[in-house]
């Protein structure tokens, strides 16, 4: 008698091991029942039609009482029922338990087998996205279907080789894909392209209820093209899967958006930004038909076609690029909330293009109410996090403020050492704009002697008629310079000074200039600066002009 196999639950393989999977064959060939092999024209197509009434119990007797075979067909049948249940872990498994019953009933050489491992190989592509074993058992299976396929005279047969080949090139393209092999990739994916077009000579001109449809691949070539940099080639791909979907779904359906963005990034490496633009337009519309303007998938249109019309770098397109960035953003925050990830990518990607634009000031404030948002999200020591404290820090040294650009680049500095360590090439970075901002700030305490020169003459009688001003610039050795004009009863007078000038105040806000010190005031009445003109000087308001904010910001 012999000697009954314990039953053992059946396990999903990583993709670093095949332990399990190594240990379900060895199970199979344990339990092999050579005697109990049906022909093929014997195999059947469809389960068990008993009622969902039956009790458990006799389920279970009933299932250890079926063949090999009948075990097959159930199990085929509850695959589809758990891919349509979205189960996919559990559809995996029933994948794995119609191999081995199909090397059971089979054996390992005929090629419903080799199907049955091309069905699993594809299952681990798409239900678990494990490109590694999928890649796997698609070489299994491939050897033996090649052989079958030459050898096979029975049109019946050789139309269930082709459709395995199909998916199990497909699966082997598409897997290559995902590991960035795309020469592999699209070589996999025309031979899958080869064995279609036989496919549909067998089916007098027309395939349908394949697991791998004839869409499915055009998409996939058209990435594989795209991958190897064949532009054209991808363009024509794309636009024959376009036309298809149209032709059965109508212009207005959902699985036309991922593929408008993928023509439209075709387009920007073929420099043919208005062509993208319209493209993404079209996706974008879909998205606002179909899911509303404030959803995640319209923000994601909008993200697009912001960078889209920021590509083009045409002056008509800045504005437009900023109030789709603006747009998407708030559908973000508000569908996903601040914290997503989609939300700080998209504010990430509008920082970089204030600064292209040279809108500091709101590139610091878009950083700034995003900070707390990146700690909550990523962490308080994560490099998003360290991320924003560079970027703060480098425009808060353009505008001047140094002390606030080492505070924010000590706090990156100190992240960064954390992650990568001190002689990281980021820290190494960092520690460089560090030391540079210090002597900047160094430079900007040292005093400078300020020479007066003016005209005593002129000064004497110095009753003032009309408006007097205090004009500010830079001489050729970049230091500042102060003219007073006014006007006396002899005519013009001025009087000028030049030197370093500390805390510059604002340009077209008027001061007044005390008799004496000769103090600028702020606005909230703080003092600024001083300049040192004689007490004779009478006085006045005055308007500080001649200075960009530039030069502001690099004397404060």
């Amino acid at each position: 008698m012999a000697k009954k196999t314990p039953a053992s639950p059946i396990r999903i393989p990583t993709v670093s091991s095949d332990i399990d999977w190594d240990y379900c064959f060895l199970e199979s060939q344990q339990t092999k029942i050579p005697a109990q092999q049906p022909t093929e024209e014997s195999y059947p197509t469809s389960g068990s039609e008993e009622s969902e009434d039956d009790t458990k119990p006799k389920e279970k007797a009933t299932d250890c009482m079926s063949l090999p075979w009948e075990k097959l067909a159930q199990s085929q049948e509850k695959i589809a029922q758990l891919i349509k249940e979205k189960m996919n872990t559990q559809a995996n498994k029933e994948l794995i338990r119609c191999v081995i019953l199909s090397q059971i009933t089979f054996g390992e050489e005929h090629w419903k087998c080799a199907q049955a491992l091309a069905s699993l190989a594809y299952g681990y592509l798409t239900l678990r996205g494990l490109p590694a074993q999928a890649k796997k058992h698609a070489e299994s299976a491939k050897n033996t279907l090649l052989t079958w396929k030459r050898k096979t005279s029975s049109d019946k047969e050789r139309k269930g080789i082709l459709e395995a080949l199909v998916m199990l090139y497909y699966t082997l393209g598409v897997a290559c894909l995902l590991q960035n092999r795309g020469r592999e990739a699209y070589l996999n994916l025309q031979k899958a392209e080869r064995n279609m077009e036989e496919l549909k000579e067998l089916h007098k001109g027309g395939v349908c209820g394949l697991q791998v449809s004839e869409k499915d691949l055009t998409i996939a070539l058209g990435r594989a093209s795209l991958a190897i940099q064949r532009l054209n080639l991808a363009l024509a791909y794309f636009e024959k899967a376009i036309n298809s979907i149209i032709a059965a779904k109508g212009a207005g359906t959902s699985d036309l958006v991922p593929l408008y963005t993928e023509v439209a990034q075709i387009e920007q490496l073929r420099r043919n930004h208005h062509q993208a633009i319209q493209y993404l337009q079209q996706a974008h519309s879909i998205c606002v038909s179909l899911f509303t303007e404030v959803s995640p998938q319209t923000a994601e249109a909008s993200a697009l076609l912001a960078k889209a019309y920021a590509m083009s770098g045409e002056a008509q397109h800045i504005d437009v690029a900023e109030m789709y960035f603006i747009k998407s953003i708030s559908a973000y925050q508000t569908t996903l909330g601040p914290e997503n990830c989609e939300t700080l990518m998209t504010i990430g990607e509008f920082y970089k293009w204030l600064i292209h634009k040279g809108e500091k000031e709101e590139a610091h404030r878009l950083l700034k109410a995003s900070l707390q948002s990146r700690i909550i999200s990523y962490g308080n020591y994560s490099e998003k996090v360290a991320e924003t404290f560079y970027n703060m820090g480098r425009i808060s040294f353009a505008k001047g403020d140094f002390r606030q650009a080492i505070h924010l680049l000590r706090k990156c500095l100190m992240i960064q050492i954390l992650l990568y360590g001190s002689e990281h090439s980021k820290s190494r970075d960092t520690k460089n704009i560090l030391t540079l901002v210090q002597r900047s700030l160094v430079i900007s305490k040292e005093k400078t002697s300020i020479q007066v020169s003016h005209n005593k003459a002129n000064l004497a009688d110095n009753e003032s008629f009309g408006p007097q001003n205090i004009f500010i610039d830079t001489d050729s050795r970049g230091r500042s310079k102060a003219e007073l004009k006014t006007r006396g009863k002899k005519g013009p007078l001025s009087s000028s000074i030049t030197g370093k000038l500390d805390n510059i105040p604002e340009i077209g806000s008027s001061y007044p200039v005390i008799n004496k010190q000769q103090e600028i005031l702020g606005q909230n009445g703080r003092k600024q600066g001083h300049l040192g003109v004689k007490p004779q000087a009478p006085t006045l308001m005055v308007q500080a002009t001649g200075l960009t904010r530039d030069t502001f910001l690099m004397q404060g």
